[in-house]
């Protein structure tokens, strides 16, 4: 029988993962807050964001859930080793660019906010999650990840 070589990912790799999994749990976090979001805190939002939020369809908080919940799950992946990773990284990519795109094209919040303040973090989490997938396939191709 011939010897199985395990290939282990570089330190660097691990660091990541925790990393995302630290950002995964924020962004449920977020999620979280959102949807369970009472009526003292909406009468504290200003008028603009309390009309955004009255204006979210149902389908929005489910596409939100799957952008967060996957993230933090593609991150367990990819602490586990686990090649799957890949796959929760990029349905949550999707939902993010699906989430966000909505919120630019069908609301009018760039224009009661400005695009300063509603752009940047959007851009940031869109980064940040295809970062992630970049990093599981990186992995997959290298071997570390089964």
């Amino acid at each position: 029988m011939a010897p199985t070589f395990v290939r282990t990912p570089p330190p660097w790799f691990r660091i990541v993962a925790i990393l995302f999994l630290l950002w995964g749990a924020a962004g449920v976090f977020a999620f979280y807050s959102q949807v369970t979001m009472g009526p003292a805190a909406l009468a504290a939002m200003s008028e603009v964001d309390r009309r955004f939020y009255a204006a979210l369809p149902r389908w929005f908080n489910w596409i939100y859930g799957i952008a967060t919940w996957g993230g933090l799950l593609g991150s367990v992946a990819l602490l586990i080793g686990r090649r799957w990773a890949a796959g929760l990284y990029a349905a949550s990519l999707l939902a993010v660019a699906i989430q966000f795109g909505w919120v630019f094209t069908a609301t009018d919040l760039i224009a009661a906010k400005g695009a300063a303040a509603t752009v940047p973090f959007p851009l940031v989490i869109f980064a940040i999650a295809l970062w992630q997938l970049v990093v599981a396939r990186h992995g997959t191709a290298r071997g570390w990840l089964r």
